[in-house]
């Protein structure tokens, strides 16, 4: 892909009081971006949240909430500090352009707007992001095994903790363990282990479907499956589908005492978030439920719903 491809098809939140400002905007970038809009500050950082632009641009002066609140919020929230904003305002002396950067803009347009140069600039910040996206999601990706690592995991957990922490929706984790895989390392050697937790990985895709399921290799040939917005009903039925998907797999394991096949033992819990309640409540207590179903004579999951614990098999 060239880079004049990538620069192109972004997401842009245009933020102005002035509907006709954001008329001419929507004017210089139609047919290379998809452009929302806001006119005014709350808005804005409610689609920044929501819509998960890839660049904002942004008029300085605004009723309430004017653009330099608005980007200093954007850099304090987790979710869109990561999101470049231009300003596009009348405002052009070289102080009002220190105060943006100081802001954390990313660049600064002065009104009236050249077409050709609002084009040129979101093309070279769209380009940047996705560049810096495509290395950070490289350190986020677990080598081996294609799915994301403990410190996507962990920075995954924490947004959506927070995210249905305020909306009041569950979230639910399940943490999968391969069964006796020193056994299986020893008999088969370690490229075949290898080979081995590719193929769990991916059968835990499969099983984990929805776009914002995330599938992470939480340490060693140990599985994190973070399913937000589900509750416990819902978590158990994925918790089967992973289930099937990696019996389909027929993976021999003949130094294994518990299947001629590979298994896997689970702890599924899921939790509404509370005031004050960190989110490692959610993995202590899925822990404690894989140490129990491992405990219990593995191939098996146990499961609790907000403290209710429960035996499956």
């Amino acid at each position: 892909m060239s880079w004049t491809e990538i620069a192109l098809n972004g997401r842009v939140l245009v933020v102005d009081d002035a509907m006709e400002n954001i008329q001419i905007l929507h004017g210089a970038l139609q047919g290379e971006q998809e452009v929302l809009f806001a006119l005014d500050g709350s808005r804005a950082l409610e689609l920044a949240r929501t819509q998960h632009p890839d660049l904002i641009l942004l008029d300085a002066v605004m009723p309430g909430i004017d653009g330099y609140a608005v980007c200093a919020a954007l850099q304090a929230g987790p979710e869109t500090r990561d999101i470049p904003v231009i300003f596009v305002t009348a405002l052009n002396t070289p102080e009002d352009e220190t105060r943006a950067l100081a802001a954390g803009a990313a660049d600064f347009i002065s009104k009236p707007v050249n077409a050709a140069v609002v084009r040129a600039r979101v093309r070279t910040q769209l380009t940047v992001k996705r560049q810096a996206d495509a290395l950070r999601a490289l350190t986020l990706t677990d080598a081996l095994t294609g799915v994301a690592n403990r410190r996507a995991f962990d920075e995954r957990l924490e947004a959506e903790w927070r995210r249905c922490a305020r909306a009041g929706l569950p979230v639910a984790l399940i943490l999968v363990d391969v069964d006796h895989f020193k056994l299986y390392n020893d008999y088969y050697g370690h490229q075949a282990g290898d080979a081995c937790l590719v193929q769990v990985a991916a059968a835990l895709r499969r099983g984990a479907s929805r776009t914002h399921d995330l599938v992470s290799r939480y340490g060693g040939e140990e599985f994190a499956v973070l399913l937000p917005q589900l509750d416990a009903k819902g978590a158990e039925g994925v918790a089967r589908r992973l289930l099937d998907s990696l019996a389909q797999l027929h993976l021999p394991h003949a130094a294994s005492p518990t299947s001629p096949n590979l298994t896997v033992s689970m702890g599924l819990c899921s939790f509404v978030p509370q005031e004050g309640q960190p989110a490692t409540t959610l993995v202590a207590e899925a822990d404690t439920l894989l140490y129990q179903a491992k405990a219990g004579g593995r191939n098996q999951y146990r499961m609790c719903a907000n403290g209710a614990n429960a035996a499956q098999t």
